[in-house]
């Protein structure tokens, strides 16, 4: 948080309520206009670049500016360094994304209702699982934005809507089908049920946390054995 970057955070979200606010103001014609924007836009995209920002910095920041030397000296084990700094980054992502979806979704569809609360619920589980993914790839290279957006745009974006199969490793259609057995909104073409969205969401946000901190634990600093 006292980084810089840590600015970029409140941006995607303020947007995402200005946008919302200033679509029930203009009363637009399409009904369907809140499944749109806290859908689509809210759970494909700003939940997942806020969880990138945070996710790739908690532990890549470090990485990068040579200060994981310091930590690693420490009698720590490592995962429970990596279990802290994704907790950390979890909670941070809900904070900025979720709280806001909900604030989004009470104005833009008059109160609390199925939909919001189910975007909202949707958004606490995305944070859990693009945290997770986000860690391992700031762990796994020094490129971590770069990788994390093309994973973002490419496979989140573009391959899990055109190609069904990869719908099933898809963390936004988790997110979807969480929020979807809430919501009950066909709207939100959540394309895996909720049983499925669970423990495949599970599945991947525990590989992911152990690939990083067992990558973590192969670092090695000057005069520690590998």
């Amino acid at each position: 948080m006292g980084r810089k970057r840590a600015l970029l955070f409140a941006i995607p979200p303020l947007v995402l309520i200005l946008v919302t606010v200033a679509l029930k103001l203009a009363h637009p014609e399409r009904a369907s206009w809140p499944v749109d924007v806290l859908g689509v836009f809210g759970l494909a995209v700003v939940l997942p670049l806020t969880a990138l920002i945070i996710g790739t910095s908690v532990l890549g920041a470090e990485i990068d500016d040579g200060s994981i030397v310091h930590l690693l000296a420490t009698p720590v084990s490592r995962s429970l360094v990596v279990a802290v700094k994704y907790a950390v980054a979890t909670v941070l992502t809900m904070v900025f994304v979720a709280i806001p979806e909900l604030l989004a979704g009470l104005i833009a569809t008059g109160g609390a209702t199925k939909l919001a609360l189910g975007l909202f619920v949707g958004a606490l589980a995305g944070s859990v699982m693009y945290n997770a993914v986000f860690v391992m790839i700031s762990v796994l290279t020094t490129r971590a934005i770069a990788v994390g957006l093309l994973y973002a745009l490419i496979w989140e974006g573009v391959l899990a809507n055109l190609v069904p199969g990869a719908r099933l490793l898809s963390i936004g259609q988790y997110s979807l089908g969480i929020a979807n057995s809430i919501a009950h909104n066909p709207g939100l073409n959540a394309a895996l049920s909720p049983s499925t969205a669970v423990v495949l969401g599970l599945l991947v946000t525990a590989a992911a946390l152990v690939v990083a901190a067992r990558r973590l634990a192969s670092f090695s600093i000057k005069g520690e054995p590998a």
